[in-house]
């Protein structure tokens, strides 16, 4: 009866019953099919096919599913190429790993899971492509790549080698259940970018090359490169990228300058640094938020990004100095942290000082040269601003801000607003760092500032003077600030109109005697200052007086001269001309030389000769005639004022008019 309802059946259910027994028995012999007989046939396959020795030195078995099989080895030895420095990509006591069967259809391998027991890994890649864990013959072929998910490692080694990229580690991995949700231990020395490198932490219980939908695995570090010093902890998606970074961090070194060979970012030099925050990494993004710390001497907070996704990296971000020192304004311009600054940060060797670097002939202007390359490397848009700066000895800055952009080897600081001496100087600095030697321009206004403030001898015996307003027009093209300034043109121009101070100064610069005790006996009383300006033609780093002149109700000093900014020379003569008659005055030209940083000052000696001689005759008569030698007639006239200004903002014709391309256009006082 069972056999004659088998019969009536139709051909298609007989056909698929036929299929569902087959694969039952299929799947029966599967599940018992001896693997390791397979051991020596697939390990003269993947030799063959890889061009290097594969052995799986002891059991090979399968177990296998519809989507993925899982292949464990007992034992595995799988050689390196033959240009390769280590022996072997692989040797462990055990290996176990997960493969996705479909995608071998198409001879692509997907290991969503390794995990190593014991392993020995030498890792290796070339500039030209070539790396040891590729598995063809054709090692720099990234299809034979395969495609790796979590990776977990028992007590073993791992070496990594890339000369091109700087990089030449060694880790030793120990992993122990008993650590909690870090198991997995590693140490690591070796370089960095050229950099030696030092590293120890731990890890969850799996290394997660790639996401695969896994969570973020913990992690921890604590690492130092060269000078550079990290400790961090958080949590990491996938390492193959470092994408889902989630961690706080603490960073600590010489100079944030030192990042951009390690990192990519190009910082500017600075005095040691102390940072710590909150990471975050989405995809080409990098976040550091909530920043807090200090360079040297002075703190700095904000925010950062750094976007990976351009043709160019861009940086961008918004950081803030409640206070500010000066000295850490060095590092800036090429000067190496003064010795208050160098030893601010813990843990951190000071970098050499200014006190450990002598410039030969007493010249004081930046030689070192500023690293332009690094403008080439990204693009950035990031605000500064410094509420309060502290140590300002020879310039009386008391805030500043400034906007730097960055755009194809473009720099500009613009607006740069400095508060300096009651005032500001205001404006924009633009840096072309595609030329060699890059081209630079400056365009700033000076607005308001206080001549008691410039010169803390005044202020301190509680004088007062009116404003000072002027202008800095300069271009040229340079490689140090030295350099630059040595081949500038422009214009330079500083005027103040009516105010007033106390009458010691000019008392002092105008040699009259009787004025002298006249202050004595009488006390502090002021002077009048009708008008003052000192402006410059500047041509090929040569500075030469324009206007010079200072009148007040009882002098007029004009001067002439020229200063060298290539040389750093002075040499300059101030003519003092008294505007009433007194006794006791040696009147006569004042000579100011020297350089920058050691200027000399003196009286002409023709003049004073002169009138010393003549006092030593009538002395020969009469003793009290002598007197009438140092009698100042005074014959000094007030200034055209209206002139003198006039004359001081408006530069010559020439190269000196010219030759000052400015950074935002025509700027006036």
């Amino acid at each position: 009866m069972a056999t004659n309802i088998f019969r009536t059946r139709p051909l298609w259910q007989k056909l698929l019953g036929s299929v569902v027994l087959l694969f039952a028995v299929l799947v029966v012999v599967l599940m018992f099919f001896p693997w390791d007989v397979l051991r020596e046939p697939l390990n003269r396959y993947v030799s063959e096919k890889t061009g290097r020795k594969f052995e799986i030195t002891r059991r090979l078995d399968v177990g296998l599913g519809w989507r993925q099989a899982t292949v464990k080895f007992d034992g595995i030895e799988f050689a390196n190429p033959d240009w390769a420095r280590d022996p072997y990509l692989v040797k462990a006591d055990r290996a176990e790993f997960d493969i996705r069967i479909w995608p071998l259809i198409g001879s692509k391998i997907v290991i969503p899971r390794l995990a190593l027991f014991s392993p020995t890994v030498g890792l290796q890649m070339e500039a030209d492509g070539r790396r040891t864990w590729a598995l063809g013959k054709d090692t720099s072929d990234s299809g034979t790549v395969p495609d790796i998910g979590l990776i977990q490692v028992d007590t073993g080694a791992v070496d990594f080698l890339a000369k091109h990229l700087g990089v030449d580690i060694h880790a030793d991995l120990s992993y122990d259940s008993g650590r909690g949700e870090m198991p997995l231990d590693y140490r690591i020395k070796g370089r960095y970018k050229g950099q030696p490198l030092t590293a120890n932490g731990r890890a969850g219980n799996v290394l997660q090359i790639s996401a695969a939908g896994a969570p973020p695995f913990p992690v921890e570090i604590n690492a130092a490169a060269g000078q550079t010093k990290l400790k961090a902890a958080g949590t990491v998606a996938a390492l193959s990228d470092l994408d889902g970074v989630d961690a706080t961090f603490d960073i600590r070194g010489q100079t944030l300058g030192a990042l951009y060979p390690l990192l990519g970012i190009a910082l500017p030099q600075t005095s040691p640094y102390a940072l710590s925050g909150k990471l975050g990494k989405r995809g080409k993004l990098w976040e550091a938020n909530a920043l807090k710390g200090k360079l040297g001497l002075s703190d700095i907070s904000g925010d950062m990004k750094f976007d990976q996704a351009g043709k160019l990296p861009h940086l961008s971000g918004d950081l803030r100095s409640r206070v500010m020192d000066m000295d850490d304004l060095g590092p800036l311009i090429g000067l190496p942290p003064t010795a208050r600054t160098a030893n601010t940060v813990e843990g951190v060797a000071p970098p050499p000082t200014v006190t450990q670097v002598k410039r030969p002939g007493g010249k004081v202007l930046p030689t070192a040269p500023l690293d332009f390359e690094r403008l080439r490397a990204m693009n950035a848009d990031v605000k500064y601003t410094a509420d309060k700066i502290q140590n300002v000895r020879d310039i009386p800055l008391d805030r500043g801000s400034v906007q730097v952009k960055l755009a194809d080897g473009v720099l500009t600081l613009d607006p740069l607003d400095l508060g300096v001496a009651g005032g500001k100087l205001a404006g924009a600095i633009r840096i072309d760092a595609s030329k060699n030697p890059a081209d630079i321009r400056a365009s700033l206004d000076v607005r308001a500032m206080q001549l008691a403030r410039l010169i803390p001898k005044l202020e301190t015996t509680g004088n007062s003077v009116g404003r000072l307003d002027g202008r800095v027009n300069l271009s040229g093209s340079g490689s140090t600030v030295a350099n630059w300034l040595g081949g500038v043109s422009g214009d330079v121009a500083i005027i103040s109109g009516r105010g007033q101070f106390g009458n010691l100064l000019p008392v002092f610069a105008t040699l009259v005697g009787g004025d002298i005790i006249k202050f004595l006996l009488r006390g502090d009383r002021n002077v009048e200052l009708r008008c003052a300006a000192i402006a410059f033609d500047v041509n090929k780093g040569l500075m030469t007086g324009r206007t010079l002149v200072l009148d007040t109700t009882n002098a007029v000093f004009t001067a002439t001269g020229q200063a060298n900014l290539a040389t750093e020379g002075l040499d300059f003569v101030v003519r003092p001309e008294p505007k009433s008659k007194s006794i006791l005055s040696i009147r006569t030209p004042l000579v100011v030389g020297g350089t920058f940083g050691a200027p000399r000052g003196g009286l002409q000696v023709t003049p004073l000769a002169e009138r010393g001689l003549a006092a030593l005759a009538l002395g020969a008569i009469n003793p009290l005639l002598a007197l009438a030698a140092t009698i100042e007639t005074g014959p000094g006239e007030d200034a055209d004022c209206k002139g003198v200004l006039a004359d001081a903002n408006k530069p010559t014709a020439g190269a000196a008019a010219n030759g000052a391309a400015r950074a935002k256009g025509a700027k006036q006082p």
